[in-house]
């Protein structure tokens, strides 16, 4: 099982958020001096950023159920409240999407987070959501970044400190848009069944909350900072449970079997088809998008990032609606969500939001959508999905790895690479483009694709491909892998 010791750098590393927030190891780089010095400044900065449209100076402040959290957002609070801002603190855990509909919905100027996502169990981390309900645009971090070295003066006297609930309003908000009551009968009479993988995290409780206690078999509800010794990530390799339950659970003929997985914070979802099979976000996107339009009416554009699949274009000409695309973070899809009519915003790992709830990915919100679609449709998942492949003619495979690079200063090698030799053939096939809005997404000469980028907050290399087979997919991945690994030593 993984542990949350092991040696400490003799030196924490700056204070920089990446593409979600601000991320550190537990007492090494994230430590309770340092939560309070950012949870002091964001708040400043929330109010330059959104207190003349707001006029408010409150600041919710919640948590996940990693190890310290309570007390790192405790800490969190005092310092805001040192500032001279009330803080509404969290009586318990709660998905980072319920602080940043609180922000939204209560008028605040934004909410701190204390969370780390998917991330490894030895990580903690910071995030920042404005009074819009998203996470903030990467100036608004950039301001904090530079006024840790010199930070404001408190604005007067001390602020109060009120605890309170995000579970209510936000579960009333979630099933004012969803018909809970053909969910809730689809389950009661046996033609829906409903597996949750929570991996310990922010979700627990969720689904039972929404749909009623008993309607759903919940995995990993108990808490463990360790999270069953691997990260709070909806990958395949981390679910192996949940698939061998939901392939092996016995229902009456024409019943749907389904499986959805959460990660840490309940901002990211994946699912699990009746027959125990893996499904990621680049599969339930093409899905909700064709539920919300065709079931629900909802129009708006289609905003994805550079990893998402092509099918999602595809499904949103089908529908006759607009696509957007955006480099790979959720705030990039918030920032246009606030500029134009959105149908749904998603994203390749698994964040998915909509435009008439909040612009922020919600993987509850996406769960229930999902049970939805499949009690509305009378289909399988995996069913649907080809149902959407035959409809539109598009046919594909698709996967990602991750490459753990010795070093930064190795991540740094690979970028000038790239930066100044691109290659012009992968896998023997001639690169027929480059966007590098986002890393470095190659089209090749068959229209199949290879994704490049570095992680924000980690030495590691992320590699993405879509092609027509899983063997094509994997020759890219493979040729990628051999790239990176000549260059790096």
């Amino acid at each position: 099982m993984a542990a949350l010791s092991g040696p400490i750098p003799a030196h924490p590393k700056p204070i920089k958020f990446g593409t979600d927030g601000w991320r550190g190891i537990i007492a090494a780089d994230f430590t309770f001096e340092r939560v309070a010095q950012v949870a002091a400044v964001s708040a400043h900065v929330l109010l330059q950023c959104f207190g003349p449209q707001t006029g408010s100076r409150t600041i919710a402040v919640g948590y996940d159920r990693r190890f310290l959290s309570a007390e790192f957002a405790r800490t969190a609070a005092a310092a805001i409240t040192e500032q001279g801002f009330d803080v509404l603190l969290s009586e318990d855990y709660a998905p980072t999407p319920a602080f940043s509909f609180a922000a939204q919905h209560q008028g605040l100027l934004g909410a701190i987070v204390i969370t780390a996502s998917h991330n490894p169990p030895v990580y903690s981390g910071l995030k920042i959501k404005g009074a819009f309900g998203g996470s903030v645009a990467p100036e608004v971090t950039q301001q904090v970044e530079a006024l840790l070295a010199s930070p404001p003066a408190p604005l007067g006297e001390k602020g109060q400190l009120t605890s309170f609930d995000p579970w209510p309003d936000y579960c009333a908000a979630l099933q004012a848009q969803v018909d809970v009551d053909a969910i809730q009968a689809a389950i009661a009479r046996g033609q829906l069944t409903v597996f949750a993988d929570v991996m310990y995290g922010s979700a627990a409780g969720g689904l039972p909350r929404l749909l009623g206690e008993g309607s759903v078999h919940e995995l990993h509800r108990q808490a463990d900072p360790l999270f069953g010794g691997n990260p709070p990530e909806p990958l395949p390799q981390y679910l192996q449970e949940l698939l061998h339950r939901v392939k092996d659970y016995p229902i009456a003929p024409g019943g749907i079997k389904v499986g959805l997985v959460f990660d840490g914070d309940s901002d990211r979802i994946a699912a699990v088809d009746g027959q125990g099979e893996f499904l990621s976000s680049q599969i339930l996107i093409p899905i909700l998008i064709d539920h919300l339009k065709a079931r629900r009416g909802y129009i708006g554009e289609v905003v994805k990032t550079i990893s998402g699949s092509n099918l999602i274009p595809a499904v949103a000409r089908l529908h006759g609606l607009e696509l957007y695309q955006t480099a790979v973070g959720y705030k990039y899809i918030a920032d246009r969500m606030q500029e134009a009519t959105v149908l749904l915003g998603g994203e390749e790992s698994g964040g998915i939001g909509y435009g008439h709830h909040i612009p922020e990915r919600d993987a509850l919100m996406s769960a229930l959508y999902v049970l939805e679609a499949v009690v509305l449709s009378g289909l399988d998942l995996s069913d649907y999905y080809r149902l959407l492949q035959e409809k539109t003619g598009y046919f594909s495979a698709y996967d990602r790895i991750d490459l753990p690079l010795a070093s930064m200063e190795v991540r740094a090698k690979l970028l000038d690479q790239l930066a100044t030799h691109p290659p012009s053939q992968v896998a023997g096939k001639a690169v027929k483009d480059c966007l590098a809005i986002d890393g470095y997404k190659f089209t090749l000469a068959d229209d199949s694709w290879l994704l490049i980028r570095f992680s924000g907050t980690e030495p590691v290399l992320r590699l993405y491909s879509e092609a027509q087979t899983p063997e094509e997919v994997q020759k890219h991945l493979h040729w990628a892998r051999e790239w990176a690994e000549s260059l790096s030593s």
